[in-house]
């Protein structure tokens, strides 16, 4: 059984870079052919496909967030890691790792989710 779990800070100031780190425990990140996304939820909003790293370490992000947001790695622990700089109250969100077997951007569905980790943005 595939699980992820969600790590980071739950507070952060304005013009900060979130890292948040997702632990991935029953199957390795670099399994053929699986991909890694970071999905994120305002309070009264919809999900939002942040980005995903792939099982060969190639990343893929959405257009909307290209210039703020770099995804990483480390594949000795099985962590992917999502970095979201020049962050602001409007990026307060629950933030979910999931992983999806394709390679449409944005996913159309994930097999399986974090619990999620609920992040805020405030001076």
């Amino acid at each position: 059984q595939v699980q992820l779990q969600e790590s980071g800070p739950g507070l952060m100031k304005p013009s900060q870079t979130l890292s948040l780190t997702c632990t991935v425990s029953g199957g390795s990140i670099t399994t053929n052919y699986y991909y890694w996304s970071w999905i994120r939820q305002p309070p009264g909003k919809g999900l939002e496909w942040m980005g995903a790293i792939a099982f060969s370490g190639s990343t893929y992000y959405s257009p909307s967030l290209k210039s703020r947001t770099s995804i990483s790695r480390d594949t000795s622990k099985n962590q992917f890691t999502l970095h979201l700089s020049s962050v602001t109250p409007e990026d307060t969100a629950a933030y979910y790792c999931a992983r999806t077997g394709g390679h449409t951007w944005p996913p159309r569905r994930y097999e399986y989710w974090g619990q999620g980790t609920q992040v805020t943005v405030s001076s």
